[in-house]
């Protein structure tokens, strides 16, 4: 048995075309037979885009007016203790010391190079993709892994302006992909040895960029546990040391950067003296894991619709049933679910009728709740299949851990559906494994989430 199930780290061409064979009778025709192509295209259209943008628009808009503080403070002062204790914004100071980086290097107009940092991020991510992917076993999927993320709505706001996803992703999903695949494989060199520590320095990177990546600490130590059993007796020593010594590598950053603040955020936010209204930190927080469940399950709906259609009939009513059960009884907290974001902005006209905004949201609630468990009744049904997938089970469980991680964050700082970009990778990974084809009713979904991505960054264009 272990030997069958470590075969498929060994032939990525077997794992393909098993994917592949997974047909959806309904929408069968795949219209895009190379994902790096597709890829390539959406971020062609994306990096011209952002530099005219980039270059038009000469003025902080969104979070750039925050953001730029950090900037300037580290691009004088470098990166030290002091400065770092010093920082106004919440995420962890690597992506705005990315950014400084970009200042110190352009010198030119401090705001425009910036962003050209930012958009250096997203560059490098792809490249790094697309050269990655394909000694992976399962390149397919962090191919679709990446194309979440990139037409994901708030992503191209997060390339052309001062906001600290890019620099986070970019460590992120690198780190995540090296990580995944070495851990994988059944034997460790001397080379991927190094291989999985450089994984785990890109994680611990990332959760110092954007603290909600902790997410993925708990989530490789989970999985580790679960390959560790998997494994002959032979070759478990230099596995178990490799992998102790890359999760303690990710590790360190954060508890340096936690010794400096003393929190898990900055002083400033932690006691409120960096916003005039706002303040975060360690606490408990019974409603902010809801937000961000309905929230992820809001930006689920797009990249997984199909399961909906291919629930078996018998069991499509019981479903549907519970969904509407659960969706009804979210319409109460309506006002804490979508009080902010994309999904508030798209309700606001419904509820300026309030029977037809209670219909509409309550409507959404019900399709979330719906489309949500029969993506858990997929995965369920290919158990077999996920458990001989690690990526997979490394995205269910960091998204798991993302959700659960909100009851810790105290104070009272918004959960933006912004956040969810950190997510999008991962809810890519799940919905490519669950279907491997790019048809025609998903890449016009797809293509939805991008447009939707462009009229949110140039509506600044008009905004002051």
């Amino acid at each position: 048995m272990r030997g069958q199930r470590f075969q498929i780290f060994r032939r990525p061409s077997a794992v393909t075309d098993r994917r592949d064979s997974m047909s959806w009778k309904w929408d069968s025709m795949e219209i895009i037979s190379s994902f790096p192509k597709i890829i390539i295209l959406v971020f062609t259209l994306t990096i011209c885009s952002a530099l005219l943008f980039i270059f038009l628009v000469n003025r902080p808009v969104y979070d750039d007016i925050f953001n730029i503080s950090d900037v300037k403070a580290y691009g004088h002062g470098g990166m030290s203790v002091s400065t770092i204790r010093a920082q106004t914004n919440p995420p962890g100071p690597v992506s705005f010391i990315w950014m400084a980086a970009g200042v110190r290097l352009l010198g030119s107009v401090e705001l425009r190079d910036a962003r050209l940092a930012v958009l250096a991020s997203w560059v490098l991510l792809v490249i790094g993709i697309l050269f990655a992917a394909p000694y992976s076993s399962f390149s397919r999927l962090w191919y679709g892994a990446l194309l979440a993320a990139l037409v994901f709505p708030h992503s191209l706001t997060a390339t052309a302006t001062l906001l600290t996803e890019g620099p986070a992703l970019l460590f992120a999903i690198l780190g995540a992909l090296v990580w995944t695949e070495i851990v994988s494989r059944p034997k460790v060199t001397s080379t991927l040895f190094g291989m999985v520590i450089l994984g785990g320095l890109g994680i611990g990177a990332a959760m110092i960029s954007r603290q909600y990546f902790v997410a993925l600490l708990p989530a490789a130590a989970v999985l580790a546990l679960f390959l560790f059993r998997q494994r002959a007796s032979a070759t478990r020593t230099l596995w178990l040391a490799s992998v102790i010594l890359s999760l303690t590598v990710a590790a360190v950053p954060l508890l340096l950067l936690v010794a400096a603040w003393g929190n898990f955020t900055s002083p400033g936010i932690a006691t409120g003296t960096s916003y005039e209204n706002y303040h975060a930190g360690v606490g408990v927080n019974l409603l902010r894991p809801l937000v961000a469940a309905f929230c992820t399950g809001f930006y689920l709906i797009p990249l997984t619709f199909p399961v909906m259609k291919c629930m078996q009939p018998g069991r499509r009513w019981r479903v549907l049933l519970v969904a509407a059960i659960i969706g009804t009884a979210a319409i109460p907290f309506r006002s804490y679910l979508v009080n902010i974001g994309v999904l508030h902005s798209l309700l606001g006209y419904a509820f300026r009728l309030p029977a037809v905004g209670i219909v509409v949201f309550g409507s959404i609630a019900i399709l979330i709740t719906y489309n949500a468990i029969a993506v858990g009744l997929l995965l369920w049904e290919k158990r077999q299949d996920l458990l001989n997938c690690p990526p997979a089970i490394f995205a269910l469980l960091t998204v798991f851990f993302f959700v659960g991680e909100q009851f810790g964050v105290g104070g009272n700082f918004p959960f933006y559906d912004r956040y969810v970009l950190q997510l999008a990778p991962f809810l890519g990974l799940i919905a490519f494994f669950l279907i491997p084809k790019l048809t025609m009713s998903r890449a016009a979904a797809l293509t939805g989430m991008y447009l939707l991505s462009q009229e949110m960054l140039w509506r600044f264009l008009y905004i002051r």
